[in-house]
């Protein structure tokens, strides 16, 4: 009964058209099937071909983005080197006015307490080296022997000590330590 019914099925006009259209449809599915096939076996041969170039042009910029980081990176880091040049700068004239003021405050300080600064000393050095050098020169020439004055003549002082001569002439080091014990007690009058 099923083969009579096949052969019914076929035999109307009906039928046909329908064996057509399924004929059809099966011919437009298998060549779908074989284009996508084609097309699967185009993209394996060309997807390596795709690929390469993708990762060239990956790399491409790669080598851009990365010369344009060093670049900033660069940017940065002179200005980051400038900043901290301005920033060592003044922190140096600080320093410097800092020290300037100390050593004003310090030197206050020091005159009020009566110590001598160095001018005063190099003045003493100096004054020093020309009492050494005329006591040098008058125990050259022989000069005749000081004496003492009286005690009288000295008004509301203290009695003058006689200067005893100097027999040769010392050593500049000891030259200076007499001249200056001389004349601090020759200040001190």
């Amino acid at each position: 009964m099923v083969k009579k019914m096949k052969s019914a099925a076929t035999s109307t006009p009906e039928a046909a058209k329908h064996n057509q259209l399924a004929g059809a449809v099966k011919d437009s599915a298998q060549q779908i099937w074989l284009a996508g096939m084609g097309a699967f076996s185009k993209a394996q041969e060309e997807g390596t071909k795709v690929f390469e170039a993708l990762v060239k042009e990956g790399m491409n910029l790669q080598k851009k983005t990365q010369g344009l980081a060093e670049d900033k990176i660069n940017e940065v880091t002179g200005k980051m080197s400038a900043m901290a040049d301005t920033v060592t700068s003044k922190a140096g004239q600080n320093w410097d006015k800092l020290e300037t003021i100390f050593e004003a405050r310090t030197a206050k300080a020091l005159n009020k307490l009566g110590v001598p600064t160095a001018k005063d000393v190099d003045a003493l050095v100096k004054r020093v080296d020309a009492l050494a050098a005329a006591v040098a020169k008058l125990s050259k020439t022989g000069a005749p022997k000081a004496t003492a004055k009286p005690a009288a003549a000295v008004k509301g002082a203290r009695a003058a000590k006689a200067v005893k001569p100097v027999a040769a002439p010392a050593p500049a080091k000891r030259a200076r330590k007499t001249a200056a014990k001389t004349a601090a007690k020759t200040a001190a009058f």
